[in-house]
């Protein structure tokens, strides 16, 4: 798969993007992201797959250690991750143990379900937080690099990058405006909270932490100004 594009957006901090497109024909683009922590073990957030490429870079910065999957929905690749890494502790959300598609698949952990103040063994540099959205997303915080990383919580559309290999631009109309700046972000958000209370707490929560950099699974990544665009994109919860 020639279309994935792998490079290093911070120090140890790797991406992996790829067109994926929902429903076949509506284009988000997919990213996994890998974080060598300092002991030399791997973080994944596993959203992409695990093709040849993608596996040679990661056996190159370290032991797989930890494969994360940050909400209900991004689950697909799970299974060749894990596969491929048998000894890595896998954590998800809550709902992933209950579908019947990953019944077979050993979780290490979930949150949501676990007893508040469980961790994991990588919280000293990958902190993390449970909203109150619908896909009960996890929000990732790595502070040495000052990137937040995200899977449904914001979009950045379009996904040139993602699709930078292939000959499409990754681009259709109005989706292609679902990005922090604009109205249609914020009414995504609204409506995707199925508890309001919970989201301004949890949005707050996020906006108060200090990152520079949003690492998103659709979309073009925030290099700049990342906590800015939160705000924007959360302002209906954060007024």
């Amino acid at each position: 798969m020639a279309d994935t594009v792998i490079r290093e957006v911070a120090k140890d901090v790797w991406i992996f993007s790829r067109p994926f497109s929902i429903f076949g024909f509506i284009p988000v683009g997919g990213r996994s992201t890998a974080i060598k922590l300092a002991g030399g073990d791997v973080w994944v957030l596993a959203s992409t797959p695990l093709n040849a490429e993608t596996k040679t870079k990661l056996d190159e910065l370290g032991p797989v250690k930890y494969i994360v999957a940050p909400d209900i929905f991004h689950n697909l690749f799970l299974r060749e991750f894990t596969n491929a890494y048998p000894q890595a502790k896998l954590i998800g959300v809550k709902a992933l143990l209950y579908k019947k598609e990953l019944a077979d698949l050993k979780f290490d952990g979930a949150y949501g379900s676990d007893p508040e103040g469980t961790t994991y063994g990588f919280e000293n540099e990958v902190n993390y937080y449970f909203p109150g959205f619908r896909n009960k997303d996890v929000a990732f915080y790595h502070e040495p690099s000052k990137s937040l990383i995200v899977a449904d919580l914001l979009f950045n559309l379009p996904c040139t990058e993602q699709y930078s290999k292939t000959n499409s631009s990754g681009r259709i109309p109005i989706l292609s405006n679902l990005n922090p700046s604009g109205w249609l972000h914020k009414r995504f958000l609204w409506r995707a909270g199925r508890d309001k209370d919970a989201m301004r707490r949890d949005a707050k929560t996020v906006a108060e932490w200090d990152f520079t950099r949003v690492i998103l699974c659709h979309g073009d990544i925030i290099e700049t100004d990342g906590n800015k665009a939160w705000r924007e994109a959360w302002k209906w919860f954060l007024d």
